[in-house]
């Protein structure tokens, strides 16, 4: 690869003494593991930069599964992620770098993520919303698809005032049983457009990406949830601490 691509760092591990393991998630190749040699000694001028949530420009060399990283440059500063919001952004890394297949491109997803973590960045109240439109578009980029708008027995439109069950493959079925597989015609249509106005709607949004990630994900817990969870029992344990959002 002899040119620059923009990029952002999924996740990264020590490798050897001073180099690092990285999953990177680039505009034009997707996600991409990469050995970046000596970016953990002192001299390196990668030390720095090579974190996740700060857009880069890279390049890199190699034909196997694991690249070389040949350079790295900063675009900007990292995205201004912090509390309970960097746990979001720590779950949307997770995500991609556990759904995605390395080498696929994925030049929309890559903007959607770009997207997600601005807003993260700026937002003053929940993330849910943010992070639910972003599932949705990983689902959209990965060919899941899925008509929310009508039945997938009859054909006919969804009302709102019906529910629909969801069946894997299948779609949502006109259906009187009520689990944690019903939505509303309501609820799909806010699903078909990412727009949730009001709770209900958001609850229900995260309930279908839940069930429709599963497969993906399989049996493995994410470990930014936990991570999260730890966070939130720590601010419970300290009550009188300042609410970082």
């Amino acid at each position: 690869m002899d040119g620059w691509q923009r990029a952002f760092v999924l996740h990264g591990r020590p490798y050897s003494e001073t180099s690092l393991l990285l999953d990177f998630f680039t505009e034009n190749e997707g996600r991409i593991c990469v050995l970046a040699k000596g970016a953990r000694s002192r001299r390196s001028h990668l030390k720095g930069c090579l974190q996740p949530f700060t857009p880069l420009l890279i390049r890199w060399s190699g034909r196997g599964e694991v690249k070389t990283l040949r350079d790295a440059e900063p675009i900007s500063l990292a995205l201004p992620l912090t509390g309970s919001v960097l746990y979001s952004g720590l779950y949307v890394n997770e995500l991609l770098s556990r759904v995605l297949e390395q080498g696929t491109a994925y030049p929309a997803l890559f903007f959607d993520y770009l997207q997600c973590l601005q807003v993260l960045a700026a937002s003053e109240y929940t993330p849910e919303y943010a992070l639910r439109r972003f599932e949705l578009a990983l689902l959209a980029n990965m060919g899941y698809g899925v008509d929310y708008l009508h039945c997938a027995g009859s054909g006919e439109p969804v009302t709102d005032t019906m529910t629909y069950r969801y069946r894997e493959e299948k779609g949502f079925i006109a259906s009187l049983i009520i689990d944690n597989y019903s939505f509303t015609g309501y609820e799909l249509k806010a699903l078909s457009v990412g727009e949730f106005p009001d709770y209900a709607t958001l609850k229900s949004a995260k309930r279908f990406t839940r069930i429709a990630l599963k497969p993906y994900l399989g049996g493995k817990p994410l470990k930014s949830s936990e991570l999260f969870r730890r966070f939130v029992r720590k601010k419970t344990d300290n009550p009188n601490k300042k609410n970082e959002n």
